[in-house]
């Protein structure tokens, strides 16, 4: 995570909203990022937070009206130049609508105007003039002028009201900045699911059969491609509060659920992305590329042969269990592969045989590829890190160990090619 965005230069506007107490946390995830941050406050914004805690977190001169200065870029010309993106968070109701009538009579405005860098506004508003027609219209006209809007949320408002209108965590910008900067042609609008987590087969209603499996490399998976800019379907036993809003998120249980809901995902994954016009292009436009699917998932080989309603008594039972089982659906073999590129994942714990077995499971399966996973004790379930082998018909190629997130954005590097393949 630490790598990133280095080399990045963000841009943050703050405009005067009880909200921008959030700001001061974006502002550290993207330094955790890698990146750099400078900061431009409107007035109104120096009431709620002081220039110099600005300057204290992001370790830049703050931009406001008392240090504008030609000597240097220091000034709203010169700032939009610098960055590679430019966010508005929080923005008031006030700014986006001045945004969207191209007022610049501040300095934020200023620098908006003459900004030529991809922008994001992050909305703070009390509910009344965030639904007011004005405000709405403004959202849809920004909207059309490439504008990137991270939607407010529904909760409890600084003003005592329930409602919509708060600033969006300070994760969710993050994650929507991140996808603005690493975005590329060959990802994005492509439509891809991805599988994660170990099923959970019942035996009864307090018991089943499951595996170690953490689910946290699909996680990293969809949240890889996610930012390289597809369109991501993650269907996982296992539910994580990080991941980007914008994954399309199916929450399973057995085997059974999970090859259903794949079906069904594959099937729409195939008719392409529907792209919303914009003010250069105003009608929408369906993208054809080709899906992938990440099978991620560990499936559980085997399922109980009777799972029971209720909880079965210990003395129902006595001093063994002879629990019958039966061969559970090889979801990966029956699925229609066609018109799909398939990549699976292995993992092994004899290393002597773990690539045979993996080019066994790439031709059985008539796979694309084979991501291979070697489980021991520097390399086990659960870990925030892995090592695997990126494994297709023609090569074999080892990605080091690495954080989870960092070897995900190595697999969709090879994965890319198998489409020339």
């Amino acid at each position: 995570m630490k790598r990133l965005l280095k080399g990045y230069k963000i841009l943050i506007g703050v405009t005067g909203s009880i909200a921008i107490y959030k700001t001061l946390d974006l502002i550290r995830l993207f330094i955790k990022a890698g990146a750099e941050v400078r900061v431009i406050m409107s007035e109104d914004a120096k009431r709620f937070v002081t220039p110099l805690t600005f300057e204290a977190i992001s370790q830049n001169c703050v931009l406001h009206s008392e240090t504008e200065s030609w000597a240097n870029d220091n000034n709203h010309i010169g700032i939009g130049k610098w960055a590679d993106l430019f966010i508005i968070a929080p923005a008031t109701a006030n700014t986006i609508n001045k945004l969207n009538s191209g007022i610049a009579d501040n300095l934020l405005l200023q620098t908006s105007l003459a900004c030529n860098k991809p922008k994001i506004v992050a909305p703070a508003a009390n509910t009344n003039m965030y639904m007011h027609n004005q405000t709405q219209a403004s959202f849809k006209m920004l909207k059309l002028l490439d504008f990137r809007i991270v939607e407010a949320q529904n909760k409890l408002l600084a003003c005592n009201e329930e409602g919509i209108g708060a600033m969006a965590d300070a994760q969710e910008i993050f994650w929507r900045s991140a996808k603005e900067l690493l975005k590329d042609d060959f990802w994005e609008h492509r439509r891809v699911v991805v599988t994660g987590g170990g099923t959970i087969e019942k035996i009864d209603d307090v018991r089943y059969i499951s595996n170690f499996s953490s689910g946290k490399m699909a996680k990293s998976l969809a949240t890889a491609l996610y930012l390289k800019g597809a369109d991501v379907c993650l269907i996982s036993t296992k539910s994580f509060d990080d991941i980007p809003k914008e994954i399309h998120f199916i929450d399973v249980e057995d085997s059974a659920k999970m090859h259903d809901f794949l079906i069904d995902s594959i099937r729409v994954a195939k008719k392409g992305t529907l792209i919303k016009p914009t003010f250069a292009d105003s009608s929408p436009r369906l993208i054809q590329k080709k899906p992938f699917l990440f099978m991620a998932a560990a499936v559980s080989d085997y399922k109980p042969k009777y799972p029971q309603t209720g909880k079965i008594k210990k003395e129902n039972i006595g001093e063994a269990w002879d629990l019958k089982l039966e061969k559970n659906i090889d979801i990966l073999s029956s699925i229609n592969k066609e018109g799909l590129l398939t990549v699976g994942f292995k993992a092994e714990t004899n290393e002597k045989s773990a690539r045979q077995n993996a080019i066994k499971m790439l031709e059985a399966k008539k796979l694309d590829a084979v991501c291979l996973n070697i489980i021991d004790e520097d390399n086990a379930f659960g870990s925030d890190t892995n090592a695997v082998e990126f494994i297709t018909k023609k090569e074999a190629t080892k990605i080091d160990k690495d954080d989870k997130l960092m070897v995900s954005f190595k697999i969709l590097k090879f994965a890319q090619k198998l489409e020339r393949a």
